[in-house]
């Protein structure tokens, strides 16, 4: 049976150099309506500094994980990579005949088979065995139908912080466009006008104060349709991949061109198939790249291929000292120094990656609704920073330089 230390993976993350990308298993936040942390406040961007920062970043990363695990062991646990998912169960996608009746042999049970008509897809719960760890039923799947694509049902954490100052309209002022956009996270309050919202989750849907500020810059920059898929609810094993999976399975079938998603987790095969799927249906996903610095692994959805990853910077155009890394870097918009409005309608100060992915999604839309290569378009618009040219820091330049939210 596996273990998983806390202080060797903390000892894991010291030891790596800072430009590698940790092989630590994870994600950012423990849950929905969490304070994402203790970064707010860091302004300066010295080599030294980030390297000292970012290094507490990493362990504080560690740390909230390890919380996370322990306070909610009836539902949440490690899989085989030592990243938190629903406990007791695996999720097999497409499965055939002979592959569903090997595992139930062994012991796996069928709770139920989920038809994601819009992606093509079709998902079957296993309810893993009794006395089974989850890496270990991950094992013995692995050796029953080793050529069966199967995943945990991983959880992925919200990349923002949120902060009150005060009472506003949430009237939109939408630069935007008729195009859909589809926006998958927590609810938003009622004060955020949308044009739907469905929930994939516990107890959802339930207002959010992330949802709420996410939807409420989206609104900000963009006058067309936009619907919400709540993952998390009230579950605390909200955010998982088959939540998103349906959701983004919902907001396709809806007409959505353009999905903003402002969370992060670790690669999980049923995820990368599904925004594959939505990829090939003309769909195009934005991701924020994450709040756990530059040693954490890369940040999943916006590692997967085709995705448009988005980092943030803050109102003097620096990097976030706490932005993540992904696997390709496409954008920078602002994520600090801007308002948003919280579940109960009041004004707040976000700061987080989470925050400059809406503004991306909005521009996208509105590229997309003149008809012009959408590529072209964000690249004409966007403003270099850092190394001439697409960089790491700031991938192919900033977007929506001048937004400062609602």
């Amino acid at each position: 049976m596996a273990r998983f230390s806390l202080i060797s993976l903390l000892l894991a993350i010291i030891a790596a150099p800072l430009a590698a990308q940790v092989a630590v298993p994870g994600v950012a936040v423990p849950r929905v309506g969490e304070v994402l942390g203790q970064v707010g406040e860091l302004a300066g961007n010295t080599l030294d500094r980030t390297a000292q920062d970012a290094r507490e970043l990493a362990r504080n990363r560690v740390q909230r994980i390890d919380r996370l695990v322990r306070s909610n062991r009836a539902t949440i646990e490690r899989d085989a990579r030592g990243a938190p998912a629903r406990r007791g169960e695996l999720l097999l996608v497409d499965a055939q005949t002979d592959a569903l009746l090997a595992a139930s042999r062994a012991g796996f049970g069928i709770i139920e088979t989920i038809e994601l008509e819009e992606l093509g897809m079709r998902v079957t719960r296993l309810r893993i065995p009794s006395g089974r760890d989850l890496d270990e039923a991950e094992k013995d799947l692995a050796d029953l139908v080793p050529d069966a694509i199967f995943a945990p049902d991983n959880l992925h954490f919200l990349a923002g912080d949120a902060v009150p100052l005060g009472l506003m309209s949430a009237a939109s002022s939408g630069a935007g466009a008729s195009v859909a956009v589809g926006m998958i996270d927590g609810a938003p309050g009622k004060s955020v006008r949308v044009a739907a919202i469905r929930g994939f989750a516990e107890g959802a849907p339930y207002p959010s104060n992330h949802g709420s500020a996410v939807a409420s810059l989206l609104a900000s920059e963009h006058a067309g349709p936009i619907r919400v898929a709540d993952v998390y609810g009230t579950d605390k094993a909200g955010g998982n991949a088959l939540a998103i999976a349906r959701g983004l399975g919902w907001l396709v079938g809806e007409g959505s061109r353009v999905v903003t998603i402002s969370l992060v987790g670790p690669r999980n095969p049923l995820l990368e198939r599904a925004i594959a799927s939505a990829r090939r249906r003309g769909v195009i996903v934005v991701a924020a790249v994450g709040n756990d610095g530059p040693a954490a692994p890369p940040a999943y959805p916006a590692s997967y291929e085709g995705v448009v990853a988005v980092t943030a910077v803050d109102g003097k155009r620096r990097a976030l000292i706490e932005a993540g890394r992904a696997l390709h870097l496409d954008y920078a918009a602002p994520g600090a120094d801007i308002r948003a409005i919280d579940a109960k309608g009041k004004r707040i100060r976000v700061r987080g990656t989470s925050f400059a992915a809406p503004l991306v999604a909005a521009r996208l839309a509105r590229a997309l609704h003149s008809g012009d290569n959408w590529r072209s378009a964000l690249d004409r618009e966007a403003e270099d920073l850092g190394s001439k040219g697409a960089d790491p820091v700031f991938g192919r330049g900033l977007l929506c330089g001048s937004c400062t939210g609602r």
